[in-house]
């Protein structure tokens, strides 16, 4: 499984350890992701995704998933976002209607 967050796209970062002596050593910074589940009102289902923790706060100041996703950007989502934003849409028209 990838290291890469599923909404933001943080991935591994390269660089330097620099040590008291200036030394430098190649190391990674990994990004902090976390197994999250979701609870979609619109869907009625529970959506399990792996998130960096900055995408969690962002999604839950956003007031959830159901309302991050109808204002997120469709280039900014991956391929699986955006045909659940698109499932999300349809319910919504068709509760509306």
């Amino acid at each position: 499984m990838a290291r890469v967050c599923a909404l933001s796209g943080k991935k591994i970062l390269r660089g330097n350890r620099v040590s008291h002596a200036n030394n430098k050593t190649k190391r990674r910074f990994m990004p902090n992701l976390q197994n999250v589940s979701f609870l979609s009102d619109a869907l009625g289902m529970k959506i399990r995704i792996r998130l960096s923790t900055s995408a969690v706060r962002t999604v839950e100041k956003n007031g959830g998933i159901d309302n991050y996703l109808t204002t997120a950007c469709d280039d900014a989502l991956s391929p699986r976002f955006r045909r659940m934003k698109k499932l999300l849409q349809n319910k919504l028209a068709a509760g509306n209607a």
